[in-house]
């Protein structure tokens, strides 16, 4: 399944399976996201959402199944994982910055370790980043000092300051307070806008409708139905599906 028909897919999982001992978490899972594209993954917690992503990302090994990834199987143990990593970003619902580093030493970290980037450069580059998230001014600040809100933004500023051709957000907005949601999301909608490649895993499901080129509807390690936002949100055909959205606007998050 392709994310739209505008190019070869950027990735391409064919019979993906990941199994924790018994527990299949992942079952024969097809996902293609073509250079560009969006797909957002929906699905209630414990669907594979998160264990996808991480398979992407090498942080899982899959048993069964190939993913590749701008042309290059990265699932037949003879990548380089470490420059994989430089064009894939992930950031996680937990922020997981450096608490002893202030904001700016947090984002010039992996650009000048990873790739050599000088410090000088390093810091142009990261400042412009900040400038782009609206947090510039908290570039000498340590990570206690800013809000939830402004942590996942420099976290997302993080992943981007090494230039990836793709980024993975895992459930995002789920640690955030109410109130500081739309700031990270206002933040991934321009991302998606500028063309970015993203596969993001999320319960904001109006923000799913609005940004996504392609929902795909997890459960149980399968994805049951894809297809984009509008036939999906309006006319599911998998009976789970309805049972899921049905569930989502009754809890008022659709």
């Amino acid at each position: 399944m392709s994310a739209d028909g505008s190019g070869p897919p950027f990735v391409s999982l064919r019979k993906v399976t990941k199994r924790f001992g018994e527990l299949e978490v992942l079952r024969q899972v097809d996902l293609e996201v073509p250079e560009h594209g969006v797909v957002c993954l929906i699905g209630a917690s414990g669907s594979g959402k998160s264990t996808l992503l991480r398979c992407i990302n090498l942080l899982e090994k899959v048993d069964e199944g190939e993913i590749v990834v701008d042309g290059q199987p990265i699932t037949n143990g003879k990548v380089d994982v470490n420059a994989l990593r430089k064009k894939i970003g992930i950031v996680f619902q937990a922020y997981n910055l450096f608490p002893h580093m202030t904001v700016l030493q947090n984002v010039t970290l992996a650009p000048r370790k990873a790739l050599g980037v000088p410090r000088d450069k390093a810091e142009a580059q990261a400042r412009a980043l900040l400038r782009r998230i609206g947090l510039e001014e908290k570039a000498n600040e340590y990570p206690d000092r800013l809000s939830g809100g402004q942590q996942q933004r420099v976290a997302i500023a993080r992943a981007l300051a090494m230039e990836p051709k793709l980024m993975l957000l895992d459930e995002i907005t789920s640690a955030l307070d109410p109130q500081l949601v739309a700031e990270v999301l206002n933040l991934v909608r321009e991302l998606a806008q500028s063309g970015m490649t993203m596969i993001i895993a999320t319960h904001e499901m109006q923000f799913a409708r609005e940004v996504a080129d392609e929902i795909c509807f997890l459960d149980g390690g399968v994805i049951h139905e894809h297809g984009p936002p509008e036939r999906i949100f309006t006319e599911p055909r998998e009976p789970r599906t309805r049972e899921f959205l049905a569930r989502v606007i009754e809890a008022g998050r659709l």
